[in-house]
């Protein structure tokens, strides 16, 4: 399992970056965290979505996410993994204990992915919106022995989102819903993608926000990249993975947020979860 094992972990560390509804911010608002997200898994799921054993593989990234409103209908939207450490454990005889392949690891930083959110609609029954993100190939592409060590996957994409989110109540408790879909353009002969899912959250007594969320991506199977292996940055990986986020709100500016994201299935990609937790600042 080379390649496809990294990039399960970035994707769903991109997904984790969106904790709230994509309801756009507003002329100076903005919402802002440092965070970090790990990944360790000894296992992963095939080309056939069935799951075989690796050598234990890990991706920690530590990274800088932030929304700004630049007026009431306009968001600049930033992800930056300043700092991404992949690593592969050395694998040792069980009978003999002699190290037959050492560990080694990759340092740098990872892909960063710039954007903006255009408000269409809001109003007291819902918000639409039209994201668009440019994926920048600033991380590593070939990294370890066998360059599958790697912090991004070289490529230049463009992905389209589009937003629609929901206000309700259950029980006097608000809350929102949120569906989205979108397309993503990869390049380098990579496979472009398909991505959808949908989150709900409320916050409690204006100090604890609490979301579940779902995501899908699936490959379009047309670009002719060959010879990728099965590392996070694999051509064709898919996933559907399931996640849960608590934040509290220190102030009613300032908290500490912790996610999990646990993967249901996919190909070609880790078959582990991934745990985050930050501190972030939201100005609203």
């Amino acid at each position: 399992m080379k390649n496809s094992l990294l990039k399960f972990s970035l994707l769903v560390l991109l997904f984790s970056q969106f904790a709230f509804a994509q309801w756009n911010k507003g002329k100076g608002n903005g919402y802002y965290k440092v965070s970090a997200s790990y990944l360790v898994a000894d296992e992963h799921f095939t080309s056939t979505r069935k799951k075989d054993p690796n050598a234990t593989r890990g991706n920690f990234v530590a990274s800088v996410y932030a929304e700004h409103g630049i007026g009431n209908k306009l968001d600049l939207i930033a992800y930056l993994p300043l700092f991404t450490r992949v690593y592969q454990n050395e694998q040792v005889s069980k009978t003999s204990g002699a190290i037959l392949v050492p560990g080694e690891a990759v340092n740098s930083i990872g892909d960063i992915e710039l954007g903006a959110r255009l408000g269409v609609i809001k109003n007291d029954y819902l918000a639409l919106s039209t994201t668009v993100k440019l994926g920048l190939p600033t991380g590593k592409k070939e990294g370890g022995a066998d360059g599958s060590l790697q912090t991004g996957d070289g490529e230049f994409n463009q992905l389209l989102l589009i937003d629609l989110g929901f206000p309700f109540k259950i029980k006097n408790q608000n809350s929102y819903g949120k569906i989205y879909s979108g397309f993503n353009n990869r390049t380098n002969g990579f496979s472009d993608e398909l991505h959808y899912g949908a989150e709900i959250g409320t916050k409690f007594n204006n100090a604890f926000f609490v979301a579940l969320k779902f995501s899908n991506v699936s490959s379009l199977n047309n670009g002719n990249l060959t010879g990728t292996g099965q590392g996070v940055f694999a051509n064709n990986v898919e996933f559907t993975n399931l996640g849960g986020e608590l934040a509290y709100y220190v102030t009613p500016k300032l908290g500490v947020m912790v996610n999990y994201t646990h993967v249901l299935t996919g190909k070609i990609t880790f078959a582990a979860p991934t745990y985050t937790a930050g501190l972030f600042m939201d100005i609203q």
